[in-house]
């Protein structure tokens, strides 16, 4: 099958060594045998540091976006060095360039898009472009939460929502640069409107992408309306 895997920058970047990278890379190799594959990359840490620096600086939420969207092709980069030729070695800047790259049968691996939009929603919007099986959010959580598990020890995990619930759930969260929780409104709409089957796991555990792509209960599934 065609699959969008959207990996957190903080995930591959946790400890600023390779491993990550490394583990990621090779259950990439191992899938993409039987799967295309299109991988977009988050801005993690790194992005909002810098972000940090340019809003000192006076700049706009515009500019911020920007910048962070560079730092997210910079960690698509280090993923393509991780995939050898596995991977299409250059960093689409847009969907069109992503599907074009694609027709090369190896993995694309790409960062930010545009401001305003998070590495989620591009993830989402790509999958729509590419007309992909399936979308796999590999995040820092097991999944969506009644609430913010780092903070409350009674959050429960919501084993299944349909994209309607989700956007009841998160609408106020911020949406500066740098600040995206979970996921963002627009990644939603879009599941929403292609009715694309979505699992969001935990990334620090890369086997988790298997799983997903096999089929295991894992997670949390946006099922359909």
């Amino acid at each position: 099958m065609r699959f969008v895997a959207a990996i957190g920058g903080s995930i591959l970047l946790q400890d600023y060594d390779a491993r990550r990278f490394q583990e990621y890379a090779e259950i990439l190799k191992e899938l993409s045998k039987e799967h295309e594959i299109f991988v977009v990359i988050g801005g993690g840490k790194p992005a909002r540091q810098y972000i940090s620096v340019v809003r000192e600086l006076g700049a706009g939420e515009a500019k911020c976006d920007d910048i962070g969207i560079e730092v997210t092709r910079l960690n698509s980069k280090l993923l393509l060095l991780a995939l050898g030729d596995y991977a299409y070695q250059k960093v689409p800047h847009n969907f069109a360039e992503a599907l074009e790259y694609s027709a090369s049968g190896k993995i694309i691996v790409m960062g930010g898009t545009e401001p305003a939009h998070s590495t989620d929603a591009v993830s989402a919007i790509l999958a729509e472009y590419v007309q992909a099986d399936m979308l796999i959010n590999l995040t820092s959580v097991d999944g969506m939460y009644t609430k913010d598990p780092n903070k409350f020890d009674d959050a429960e995990l919501i084993e299944e929502i349909t994209a309607s619930d989700m956007m009841e759930t998160i609408k106020g969260n911020d949406v500066k640069a740098g600040t995206y929780e979970f996921f963002d409104m627009t990644a939603i709409q879009m599941i929403k409107r292609s009715n694309l089957e979505t699992v969001i796991a935990n990334g620090n555990m890369p086997e988790n992408l298997i799983k997903a792509v096999n089929g295991e209960k894992i997670g949390t599934r946006v099922i359909s309306e």
